[in-house]
């Protein structure tokens, strides 16, 4: 079953329990890929986004909310900071399970072998074989400094 269908068919699930946040946020996951797919096709990609490009729609979501939850903790906006972290909950059950560091730090590894890496230079081909394969499974921002530290 594709990351679309399982959407759909939480989506399904998720009005038949009556579950009115889940299903709000299951409906802003829909909107966000049929956003790219329309962009998409204006590009000339008629099939709409790819499985990687929905993984990359999602953990792009739930970075959103983490920022918007951090700066409702700032503000004092306990309820609406519980609210993010509820959607980033629904969110994060269509994103592959996320490596711990001694996973990344392999990985990291395994894509300076494959490309051939030996210098800093190299550190955009090591984070493209990187997004490759394993996009949703990683923070690429706190790869980027492991990566750094790998080289050097």
């Amino acid at each position: 079953m594709t990351l679309r269908e399982q959407i759909n068919t939480a989506m399904k699930q998720a009005m038949r329990d009556r579950a009115a946040e889940r299903l709000s946020t299951l409906r802003l996951i829909n909107a966000a890929i049929k956003d790219r797919d329309i962009a998409a096709r204006g590009e000339g990609n008629e099939d709409g986004v790819s499985e990687a490009e929905v993984l990359q729609i999602l953990a792009k979501m739930v970075k959103q909310r983490q920022e918007s939850a951090r700066t409702y903790e700032e503000g004092g906006r306990l309820d609406l900071a519980e609210r993010e972290a509820n959607e980033i909950t629904v969110i994060e059950e269509f994103l592959p399970k996320q490596l711990d560091d001694d996973e990344i730090a392999k990985a990291i590894g395994d894509a300076i072998e494959e490309v051939g890496a030996s210098s800093i230079r190299d550190m955009g081909k090591i984070m493209g074989a990187l997004k490759a394969k394993y996009t949703g499974q990683m923070d690429f921002g706190k790869v980027g400094p492991m990566v750094k530290a790998q080289l050097s």
